[in-house]
């Protein structure tokens, strides 16, 4: 509903300051034009951001990882620069799906998928659903697996289906976080602490109603019950970063997923937030190239 109204994020008028605007690429799979960053050679390691981010999310990961990978970093449907798609593309469903159409254009099939909170969901839906990654690992970072429990899970969708159906709710976001001081305050409360460089990119999408109108509607669409009912069955190798400071996911709920599935195990980063892979990205690397084997 009012889609029309929110345009993507447009290309041209970011490329100059964005994070490794030389290896984007703009590729039309499964009805969607998705930007896409492309990064070295090796087996294939896809990374896929969390909520209201964007590949911009790994810029520091990225160059580390690349000596050793491909590393395929995409912004999700309606993220950033990448389009909306069709109907039922937001939701975690409609995601998956959309991936497996990019993968196929790309002929490529993930030695490894990573995923950023809301986006370990995404990869682990797809690990479940899709054959062809049967022996694909997961690396869960902060990952958002199990539904809040209590209060928050019953009035979080009900909320964000208000305000996606609202015209205005996009807008007055999109208003507030043009402020530089409400960016810093919101990335503070997941217990993460950025540069000036990532304070900068979060303020630049958020500023966006586009963004902000995809990220709401991704949120009402969001339902986390079926998947966290279905982890047992996932018998892939599993590795969850684990940043003891989030504020955004218990850090007791990623603990909580790790004992459901059998091939799981949690390395805790300390001192580090929600956004732990941003802030030490350097830490992160060394945890995946150390712990999680590349074939």
């Amino acid at each position: 509903m009012f889609d029309s109204l929110y345009p993507t994020m447009q290309w041209a008028n970011y490329r100059s300051t964005w994070p490794h605007a030389q290896h984007s690429q703009f590729i039309q799979a499964g009805g969607i034009q998705w930007h896409v960053q492309i990064m070295g050679q090796g087996p294939v390691l896809l990374l896929l951001h969390g909520t209201g981010s964007g590949s911009f999310s790994w810029r520091g990961l990225m160059p580390l990882l690349s000596a050793h990978f491909q590393v395929i970093a995409p912004d999700l449907p309606g993220h950033a620069f990448t389009s909306r798609g069709p109907e039922g593309s937001l939701s975690m469903q409609g995601m998956s799906e959309g991936l497996r159409a990019l993968l196929l254009q790309l002929n490529v099939t993930p030695s490894i998928i990573g995923g950023h909170s809301a986006g370990a969901a995404i990869a682990a839906n797809m690990l479940l659903q899709q054959r062809a990654l049967s022996q694909t690992q997961l690396i869960g970072f902060n990952p958002a697996w199990l539904p809040l429990p209590g209060l928050p899970s019953l009035i979080f969708r009900p909320a964000a289906k208000l305000a996606a159906i609202n015209p205005v709710s996009a807008w007055a976001t999109a208003k507030l976080a043009s402020k530089p001081a409400m960016i810093e305050k919101s990335i503070l409360q997941t217990g993460s602490q950025l540069d000036a460089q990532g304070l900068a990119l979060y303020q630049s999408v958020f500023s966006h109603s586009g963004h902000v109108h995809s990220v709401l509607n991704m949120m009402a669409a969001w339902q986390l019950d079926t998947l966290s009912k279905s982890l047992p069955q996932l018998q892939n190798k599993v590795s969850i970063l684990l940043g003891m400071q989030d504020q955004t996911v218990p850090p007791s709920m990623a603990h909580e997923a790790c004992k459901l599935m059998p091939q799981a195990r949690v390395f805790e980063q300390h001192g580090l937030g929600h956004l732990a892979h941003e802030e030490d990205p350097a830490g992160t690397a060394q945890l995946i190239l150390t712990h999680c084997e590349s074939t």
